[in-house]
């Protein structure tokens, strides 16, 4: 199911184990990217990270970001989205990150697990996208 911004024909990166790369904007404007596991609910697309976090401080502080998902099965198929965090939460988040490790690596539980890490989950509301199949 989309949200009416995202495409159809893409929900189905959201299925397989695409990585988005995610631009968040540091404090002088400068973009910072990073890969990241990425999941849709329907409305929204789901980041997972670890309070503390480059990313993390970038997105409590600007909302604003984008993300580029590539087809892992044919690399010149992808979908930008651009938009914005409407929600940070640790609800769940933890439940999420495993969800993410059977996704990505197959596995019940995420192993890479830190002391004293503390899971974040964002919410990104697409606003614009662009697609290339």
């Amino acid at each position: 199911m989309s949200n009416g911004i995202i495409p159809e024909k893409y929900l189905d990166l959201f299925n397989k184990r695409a990585f988005a790369n995610l631009a968040t904007l540091m404090p002088d404007g400068r973009p910072q990217v990073t890969p990241v596991w990425c999941d849709f609910d329907g409305k929204c697309v789901l980041i997972n990270s670890a309070r503390g976090r480059q990313k993390d401080r970038n997105m409590r502080r600007d909302s604003r970001v984008s993300l580029s998902i590539m087809d892992p099965d044919n690399p010149y198929r992808y979908l930008e989205v651009r938009g914005a965090v409407v929600e940070i939460t640790e609800a769940h988040a933890r439940e999420h990150i495993d969800k993410m490790a059977k996704k990505y690596l197959g596995k019940d539980k995420y192993p890479f697990a830190q002391a004293g890490e503390v899971r974040v989950l964002y919410k990104i509301q697409p606003q614009h996208t662009t697609s290339m199949d």
